[in-house]
């Protein structure tokens, strides 16, 4: 299917692996040119060369912290200040915290990294999108904001945060042709949730291959998903065909799209 993107142009986060490449690629394949960021440079570079490489579209790698206010400025001069599409995946690995053990610091550093990232990206390019009478913006969540986990408030709470901030935006925004979705994705085939199966294993002081048993036995699907299924879907969310899809978010657990809320 052609999704009518091609010469578009996206700001991917977190893109050098897992569901920010995956998007990265997906959109890559439609004809889009893409500003890809990571932290790291190396495996960043070579992730934009892999595109180029096989899309022979052009692929920006931007090495910055896309939770800091210098490394969002970084992506979007690299952008030109503009694009037609937005990806926010902060790209943070978070670990369980105890309620009680929670500071106020551990609160605004999440609220900083999963909702003032994102708002603060959306605020910088919704204006052109508005002007230009197009525009799709994917916010990565994950599927936790629906199926809440204990250890997990302050993650949770920013999450959340920014979903209700975006449902409000969208409702300014659509008239436009400007669309902001979020992808609330859950276990997918990534290193990410390698590590953090091993995590679950060393915390619960049990082996890593029972955890992942567990979880399959749990899964709906029975398997993990493809990070390509992911990035297929961001894909569709970004096309003309979905303009008329917005302030939505999508959960996925283990490859079956479970619907929106």
């Amino acid at each position: 299917m052609d999704l009518g993107l091609k010469g578009r142009k996206a700001i991917v986060a977190a893109a050098s692996r897992g569901l920010g490449f995956a998007a990265a690629r997906s959109l890559a394949r439609e004809g889009v040119s893409v500003i890809m960021n990571a932290r790291t440079q190396g495996p960043l570079e070579e992730a934009a060369q892999s595109i180029r490489d096989e899309f022979g579209v052009e692929a920006i790698a931007v090495p910055a912290d896309f939770n800091t206010t210098e490394g969002r400025a970084a992506i979007l001069d690299a952008a030109g200040g503009a694009c037609d599409i937005l990806v926010n995946n902060p790209g943070v690995r978070q670990v369980p915290t105890p309620y009680d053990q929670i500071t106020a610091e551990d609160w605004r550093y999440w609220m900083e990294v999963h909702f003032m990232s994102s708002i603060e990206m959306i605020q910088a390019v919704a204006p052109g999108m508005k002007a230009q009478k197009f525009g799709r913006i994917v916010n990565m969540s994950v599927s936790f904001i629906k199926f809440p986990q204990v250890g997990f408030a302050h993650t949770h709470a920013a999450r959340l945060a920014l979903s209700g901030a975006t449902a409000a935006m969208t409702r300014e925004l659509i008239g436009h042709n400007v669309t902001i979705n979020s992808v609330c994705p859950g276990l997918f085939d990534t290193d990410a949730l390698q590590t953090n199966l091993h995590g679950h294993a060393e915390r619960g002081n049990t082996t890593y291959e029972a955890i992942v048993q567990n979880r399959l036995e749990n899964c709906p699907a029975g398997r993990f998903a493809d990070p390509a299924e992911c990035g297929d879907l961001i894909a569709y969310l970004c096309s003309d065909q979905a303009g008329f899809m917005s302030g939505q978010n999508i959960v996925n657990d283990g490859g079956v799209y479970q619907g929106l809320f």
